[in-house]
């Protein structure tokens, strides 16, 4: 018997209010925000917070003077086609790109994250 139904994620960010909005855009889940804690959630209850703190260390990547300690993959159909919305929504592109099924990119608090095919 499972404990838990589905595991959640939470990153923490300097703005919790606008990773959960950049987030929220790139799955097309609805954003709540309550003060310095706001989180996206899917219709079957996946959930994913974003905890505001302060003097918060944007991760190094592919460095780890700053370790990223983990990262969010997302599978995708059209890698161009999701490229071009993310970056549409603020992400950057990592310079260093070590895969050819992947590309990496940085959420606008500089969490890496991948688009992956699917």
């Amino acid at each position: 018997m499972a404990i838990a139904r589905y595991p959640s994620v939470v990153l923490d960010c300097p703005d919790a209010a606008a990773l959960a909005r950049f987030y929220g855009e790139v799955l097309d889940w609805p954003v709540s925000v309550d003060d310095d804690w706001a989180e996206i959630r899917a219709d079957y209850g996946q959930c994913i917070g974003f905890q505001q703190v302060q003097d918060y260390r944007a991760p190094q990547w592919p460095g780890q003077e700053v370790p990223q300690q983990s990262h969010l993959d997302f599978m995708v159909d059209d890698i161009d086609e999701a490229e071009a919305a993310v970056l549409d929504l603020g992400a950057t592109k990592a310079e260093h790109q070590p895969g050819t099924t992947f590309r990496v990119f940085l959420d606008p608090a500089g969490h890496p994250f991948c688009l992956c095919v699917s």
